[in-house]
């Protein structure tokens, strides 16, 4: 069972996102938080990165969407499937999230290019900060992970998930800018809903998509999807919808 270790909600900052607005996230450090329970959260647009469980409550702005992409019905577009392609002789390996050299050299290569193709704030992560973050112990946590065997077993990329009883989240993905062109992001989110179709899972949890971040934008692409167009208050159900009819206006 989860034990709460502390409860932090941030006073509102620069929203990184959409820079105009104010942004402010409400954090649960909790430990002990089991599949079953994790699922839940997942289902009231809750993430999790480690220990760390957090939801956005902005104070003028609702523009981050909790989506989940519906697996059995989930069709890849034209676009999606020449990714796919581009990517079908990578080697993936799924298992639980790991710490190594190889990894961090990933991390900072990728963060490095989106230091300059997107203006993204400089960041160093050490090894401590990228167990934290990524491979804190948890019985929900995945790593897919993504070789290059025609150049020696080269690992391009690295996808940070989450396994509950009912679906997939996928959390974190970076990779090799060199492989930029076989579009690894869509690749590993096709290859999560593959592994949760086998599974009979019905969900692929990809995050809060908000459309005024071109970063984010993309989740919007993947059809058909469910969204939560508002965060449930302690002790009310969620209450999700198509995002076909939410965008059409027909509430039901």
């Amino acid at each position: 069972m989860a034990r709460l270790i502390q409860h932090i909600v941030e006073p509102p900052r620069a929203c990184s996102y959409i820079p105009p607005e104010r942004a402010s996230l409400e954090h649960h450090i909790l430990l002990d938080v089991d599949p079953d329970e994790l699922d839940a959260l997942l289902a009231r647009g809750v993430r999790r990165f480690g220990p760390d469980y957090f939801r956005p409550v902005c104070p003028s702005c609702a523009a981050c969407v909790p989506t989940r992409i519906l697996v059995s019905e989930f069709k890849p577009s034209r676009s999606q499937r020449r990714a796919r392609n581009r990517g079908a002789a990578f080697r993936v390996v799924v298992g639980p999230p790991r710490v190594d050299a190889d990894r961090l050299a990933l991390y900072h290569t990728w963060h490095g290019d989106r230091e300059q193709a997107r203006e993204w704030t400089p960041g160093k992560l050490t090894s401590r900060d990228y167990f934290y973050q990524f491979a804190f112990p948890h019985p929900s946590a995945r790593e897919v992970a993504y070789y290059d065997d025609e150049a020696d077993g080269r690992l391009v990329a690295i996808g940070i998930c989450d396994e509950t009883p009912r679906a997939w989240s996928a959390v974190y993905c970076f990779y090799d800018p060199a492989y930029a062109w076989r579009s690894p992001g869509v690749g590993n989110v096709l290859t999560l809903v593959e592994i949760a179709r086998a599974q009979g899972k019905p969900y692929l949890y990809l995050g809060y998509r908000v459309e005024g971040c071109p970063s984010l934008r993309y989740k919007a692409s993947f059809h058909p999807q469910e969204i939560l167009p508002r965060l449930p208050a302690e002790g009310e159900p969620p209450r999700w919808m198509r995002a076909d009819e939410a965008e059409s206006g027909d509430q039901g």
